[in-house]
C-alpha cells in the first residue's frame, strides 16, 4: 500500500498545526499559566499595600451598564468579569469536553477509565476532607476544593519539559477536562437557587432555536452569537448560573466538518487543473479559487474553528481578568487561620492526591485501566499532588457559596493550597522520573 501523496501547495507549518491540537493547546495553556501567576501576584500585591486596597475594590464594583434602546442591564465591572467574560471561558470548557469526548483521550472507554476514575476521586475526598474540617458557617463550600486548574497544571509541566512522561500529560489534561465536567454539574445542581422555570424554559427553546438552524445549515457565526447571548440573559434570570448555558453551547457545537474530505479534494484538483495552465485559471476554472476558499474554511469543524481563536483568548485576557478581579484578598491573621481557610487548603493538598491515587490504583487493580507508558506510582503520585491546584474554578466556586468575610478567608485556602500542591507536585516528580532514570 502506497502513503498517500501529500500536496506541496500546502504550508507545511499549517499542516502540522492542525495536525497537533494537543502541542498548541498545550503552549497556550502554558504560557497562560505564566500571565495568570503573574496577574494574581499583582491583584494580591494590590489588596495588601495600604491605600490601594479600598480603590481597587471600588473599581471591580463600578456599575457599568450595557443595553439596546430601552433595555439595559446595569452591574458592577466585577459581574461582567464573573458572569460574562467567565460565559466563554466555560464556553472554551465546553468546547474542550466535547473535543476529548469526540476526538480525544475521552473517546475510549478504556483509555478513558483512568482520567474519569481519577477525577472522581479527586473530587470525592476534597470534599470529604473540607466536610470533615469545616462543619460550622461555611460548610457550603463542600465544592471549592474539588477543581484542578489546566493552566497552571500545564504551566508547571512545562516547566518541568522532558522528564514528565508525555502519558502522564496527556492523562493530567484528560483528568482536568474530566474533573470540569464534575465542577460544572456541582455548580448546575448545587449552586443554583431560586429557580424560574419560566426562564428556564425560555433559554431551553433557545437551545431549540440553536439546534433548528444546525439543521437548515446556517453557517454565520453572528447569528448563534445573538441566540446564545439570549440564551445567557434567560439562564441569568433563571437562577441556574449563566456560564452553565456557555457550557452547553460548547457541547452543542459540531465536531464534524461542512464539507467531506472527498468534496475538498474535488475542488482542489480543480484548481490544481487550472494552474497547470499559467494565466488560464480564471478563465477555465470560474469561481475555482472562491470554492476553494470556501472549501477549505468549511473543511474545518465549527469546534475547530471557534476553539483555535478563542483558546488564547481566554488564556491572556479572560483569566488573567479574573484574577485581577478576584484574587486580591487581604492576608489577615483571622482569615489564614479560619477553620475555612484550612479546610479548604488540606482538601486540596491532601485531598486530591489522595482521592487520585487511590481511586486510580483501584482502577488499574480491578483491571478497569492501566497506567501510562512510562508512568510508575510515584510519578502518579506527584502528578496528583498537581492536580491540587485548583485556582481558578476553585475560586469561581467559592464565589458561589461564600461571602465576606468566609470568601476571603476560602480564596486564601486556595491560593494557599495551590502553591502548596504545586512545590510537592514538582518535588515529586522530580524525585520519581530521577530514579527511574537512574
Amino acid at each position: 500500500m502506497h502513503p498517500p501523496p501529500t500536496n506541496p501547495h500546502l504550508p507545511p507549518t499549517l499542516s502540522r498545526q492542525l495536525a497537533r491540537p494537543f502541542v498548541r493547546f498545550f503552549r497556550v495553556e502554558a504560557a497562560g499559566g505564566i500571565v495568570l501567576l503573574l496577574c494574581t501576584a499583582v491583584a494580591l500585591a494590590l489588596a495588601n499595600v495600604p491605600g490601594t486596597a479600598d480603590a481597587v475594590r471600588h473599581f471591580w464594583h463600578t456599575p457599568t451598564a450595557i443595553g439596546v434602546g430601552d433595555f439595559a442591564l446595569n452591574k458592577p465591572l466585577e459581574f461582567w468579569i464573573n458572569d460574562g467574560l467567565m460565559t466563554i471561558f466555560f464556553f472554551v470548557v465546553g468546547l474542550e469536553i466535547k473535543r476529548e469526548m469526540v476526538h480525544g483521550e475521552l473517546r475510549d472507554p478504556r483509555k478513558a477509565a483512568l482520567p474519569l476514575l481519577g477525577a472522581v476521586g479527586g473530587m470525592v475526598a476534597p470534599a470529604g476532607v473540607y466536610l470533615l474540617l469545616e462543619s460550622g458557617p461555611g460548610r457550603n463550600g463542600w465544592g471549592i476544593p474539588m477543581a484542578t486548574d489546566i493552566a497552571f497544571v500545564v504551566g508547571f509541566l512545562a516547566l518541568l519539559g522532558k522528564r514528565v512522561p508525555s502519558g502522564l500529560k496527556i492523562f493530567l489534561l484528560s483528568l482536568a477536562i474530566a474533573d470540569d465536567i464534575g465542577a460544572v454539574l456541582v455548580i448546575a445542581v448545587f449552586y443554583s437557587t431560586d429557580l424560574s422555570m419560566t426562564f428556564l424554559g425560555l433559554g431551553a427553546a433557545g437551545f431549540a432555536v440553536i439546534l433548528l438552524m444546525r439543521l437548515i445549515g446556517v453557517r454565520a457565526v453572528p447569528l448563534y452569537v445573538v441566540v446564545g447571548a439570549a440564551v445567557w440573559l434567560c439562564f441569568l434570570k433563571s437562577g441556574v448560573h449563566p456560564t452553565i448555558a456557555g457550557v452547553i453551547l460548547g457541547l452543542m457545537t459540531p465536531t464534524a466538518p461542512h464539507v467531506r474530505d472527498d468534496v475538498l479534494a474535488k475542488v482542489v484538483g480543480q484548481v490544481h487543473a487550472g494552474l497547470a495552465r499559467p494565466g488560464e485559471l480564471h478563465e477555465n476554472e470560474p469561481g475555482a479559487v472562491e470554492a476553494l476558499q470556501f472549501a477549505a474554511k468549511e473543511a474545518r469543524s465549527p469546534l475547530e474553528r471557534l476553539e483555535t481563536p478563542l483558546h488564547p483568548w481566554v488564556a491572556f485576557v479572560v483569566m488573567p481578568l479574573f484574577a485581577l478581579a478576584n484574587a486580591g484578598v487581604t492576608v489577615e491573621t483571622a482569615a489564614v487561620t479560619s477553620s475555612v481557610a484550612l479546610a479548604v487548603a488540606a482538601g486540596l493538598v491532601i485531598g486530591k492526591p489522595v482521592g487520585i491515587v487511590v481511586f486510580c490504583w483501584l482502577a488499574v487493580k480491578l483491571n478497569v485501566a492501566r497506567l501510562p507508558a512510562n508512568v510508575t506510582w510515584p510519578v502518579m503520585a506527584g502528578a496528583g499532588c498537581l492536580g491540587g491546584i485548583g485556582f481558578t474554578m476553585s475560586i469561581f466556586v467559592a464565589g458561589l457559596a461564600l461571602q465576606g468575610d468566609l470568601l476571603d478567608a476560602a480564596k486564601i485556602g486556595t491560593l494557599a493550597g495551590s502553591c502548596v500542591s504545586a512545590a510537592l507536585g514538582c518535588v515529586v516528580l522530580v524525585a520519581a522520573t530521577r530514579k527511574k532514570d537512574q
